[in-house]
């Protein structure tokens, strides 16, 4: 019995711990403010091939070590073909095909990118956010995230990046309140 009302006081005592780091969490981030965009995006001068530079570590990534990369296409109907690759630590390349599509006006910064197949499009959660939350006036350097700071990518087209551009970028993220200390630099070989 003692055994018993020791396993319910530790399992109340962890839902406590669990409900209070789940407020705090939830403060925190409500005491952020909002991620910014850019003001606009030209959905045709942005496709191409961009480069990964960094990026925050995330699950569908785990794969790859090396020369990650998305290529961008205006489809016929007016979204846009992603096809992402990258390098895996047994040498291979592995593809990613999926589709994205602008939120909002013909000049949104904000779309909504999909990996999982076209019949399940019908689902929200299928769909991931793609922000547009900086872009030099060139096209040549951009960074992508979320509503929430979950994700975060910096791309360019060329597969460097000076030091001078990169830690501008980092200064800019950190004024929009993203930790910067969590990013992962990209390898990218010939």
């Amino acid at each position: 019995m003692l055994m018993l009302k020791s396993f319910f006081k530790f399992t109340y005592l962890g839902l406590v711990v669990a409900l209070c780091l789940g407020h705090l969490n939830a403060y925190s981030q409500s005491s952020m403010s909002p991620v910014k965009t850019i003001a606009s995006l030209d959905v045709p001068r942005y496709m191409g091939n961009w480069y990964e530079i960094a990026k925050f570590p995330n699950w569908f990534q785990k794969k790859c070590v090396a020369n990650t990369k998305a290529v961008y296409a205006i489809k016929s109907d007016g979204n846009v073909q992603v096809l992402n690759s990258c390098k895996t630590a047994s040498g291979e390349t592995t593809l990613a095909e999926g589709l994205a599509k602008q939120v909002g006006p013909k000049d949104s910064p904000k779309l909504e990118v999909r990996f999982a197949p076209e019949w399940l499009s019908f689902l929200p959660l299928v769909w991931g956010d793609y922000w547009v939350i900086d872009l030099d006036t060139q096209y040549q350097v951009a960074v992508v995230s979320d509503p929430k700071r979950e994700y975060l990518w910096i791309l360019s087209r060329s597969p460097q990046l000076d030091a001078k551009t990169y830690e501008d970028l980092l200064l800019r993220l950190q004024q929009q309140q993203f930790d910067v200390r969590k990013l992962e630099m990209t390898t990218q070989q010939n």
